[in-house]
């Protein structure tokens, strides 16, 4: 009989005391998985929603601030641009160093979910997983060329949200208070919106939103004299600002011989341009100090602020909870540890007669090892199947709140690690039980 088979008939034997270290044992394992993956997927999010655009221009605020309530519309919209700054980035002084401007325009909500005026650009020019485009699971995307301009498209979970479907019309609500309550002006009229095009699912915040035509945005206070109306149209064009610009940065095309091409010159050949390589023109890299100079507007970069945010903080918290999760593990180990040398006085004559067998010192001791190792690698196997499942059973939660999809089979490369730490470990905690195996007097133990 092969000693991991004699192990194994040994846990047998004390199945009720085996099974409860294995699943103390899992549950540390469970939870160290789950903050693994919960993590790498919010991190793989985090980074999903900062691709696509090169800088965020917005009102002097902190940095951070300006991501999180253009990025993720965890935060109140801060500072405002004036059109005057897009129309410098579209035809005037700054014009060399953009390829593409899209305005936002962040306030009010719909039953929860946030409401932002952009323009069509956005979803032909965003990208999100590396270079894949947003599409619509029903309907199209609002066009300049819609007849009204009171159209919208709504996020995968911003549709559960709200219940609202293809063809329905919703009123725009006014900012929520900090009590849950919403902020309404009752001599505020709005304009409905229509609902033109249901967003495929992403995985980012965008999953959350609803998207309006930035034209209807400006247009939806309503008021009933068309004289009153017409004054307040001429307005709205002087007064104009934005919540933010994304910033497509100018770049060049690099080919094989090594020759630059402006994307913008007549000799550019977008699908020969297919072949060959891009790069941010130099000189658009300057743009941030030249807005600094600015009294009013700002260049933030989403991606050097999410990693700031993910080493910072996101990074720290995770730490934290896998150092509590480790610690799960440890102690479940060292309940093993306890378990097995609490036996090893009712094993006393066992082990006795296996040496009288002619078992040698050794033998007995990597019998006890093994089923120190026997019981890690359950704990540990099943501790991998409970975190996925949980994970699978908190993921509808998770995408509810936070418009972060996590699936049950998401895996890390790090759990790779976990089934040979749990090896070291059982080869430490059950050194003890296994040295007292060794030392044990067999004429002793045989002696009645």
């Amino acid at each position: 009989m092969s000693l991991w088979k004699i192990a194994f008939r040994s846990i047998q034997f004390r199945y009720l005391s085996s099974i409860l270290t294995a699943f103390s044992m899992s549950l540390g394992v469970a939870l160290i998985v789950t903050v693994l993956v919960i993590h790498g997927v919010l991190e793989t999010s985090f980074n999903r929603s900062s691709q696509g655009y090169d800088y965020i221009i917005a009102g002097k605020s902190s940095p951070l601030d300006v991501v999180l309530s253009t990025v993720f519309y965890i935060r109140p919209p801060v500072g405002g641009v004036s059109d005057t700054y897009l129309q410098k980035f579209r035809r005037g002084e700054y014009r060399h160093l953009v390829d593409e401007v899209i305005p936002l325009t962040i306030g009010h909500h719909f039953r929860g979910a946030t409401i932002v005026g952009t323009t069509p650009a956005l979803f032909e020019k965003l990208r999100f997983r590396g270079d894949q485009r947003y599409s619509c699971l029903e309907g199209n995307f609002f066009k300049e060329s819609d007849p009204s301009h009171y159209t919208a498209v709504i996020g995968s979970q911003a549709r559960k949200k709200t219940g609202l479907k293809i063809g329905d019309t919703f009123t725009p609500q006014g900012m929520p208070n900090p009590d849950g309550s919403v902020s309404e002006d009752p001599d505020d009229d709005h304009a409905p919106f229509k609902v033109v095009g249901i967003m495929n699912p992403t995985g980012t915040p965008n999953d959350n939103v609803i998207f309006v035509n930035i034209e209807g945005f400006y247009d939806m206070h309503q008021v009933q004299n068309k004289d009153q109306d017409r004054d307040r149209t001429h307005d709205h064009k002087h007064e104009k600002s934005y919540t933010a610009l994304l910033l497509f940065l100018a770049r060049n095309v690099i080919k094989p011989e090594g020759t630059a091409i402006d994307p913008k010159s007549p000799d550019f050949n977008p699908s020969a341009a297919m072949q060959e390589r891009a790069y941010v023109n130099m000189s658009a890299t300057e743009l941030p100090a030249l807005l600094d100079e600015t009294p009013d507007i700002q260049a933030v970069s989403p991606v050097n602020e999410i990693a700031m945010l993910l080493e910072n903080i996101v990074g720290n918290i995770q730490m934290v909870l896998l150092f509590l999760a480790v610690m799960v593990v440890v102690v479940a180990g060292i309940g093993m540890m306890v378990s097995i040398y609490n036996s090893m006085s009712e094993r006393k004559q066992e082990i006795a007669i296996m040496r009288a067998l002619g078992a040698r010192r050794f033998t007995v001791m990597s019998i006890i090892l093994l089923e120190s190792i026997l019981l890690s690698l359950g704990g540990g196997i099943l501790g991998l199947l409970l975190g996925h499942v949980s994970i699978g059973g908190i993921s509808p939660w998770i995408s509810q709140y936070t418009g972060i999809i996590v699936h049950a089979w998401d895996f890390q490369l790090n759990e790779c690690f976990l089934i040979p730490g749990l090896v070291i470990l059982a080869s430490i905690v059950g050194f003890l039980p296994a040295a007292v195996a060794y030392k044990q007097d067999v004429a002793t133990s045989l002696a009645p």
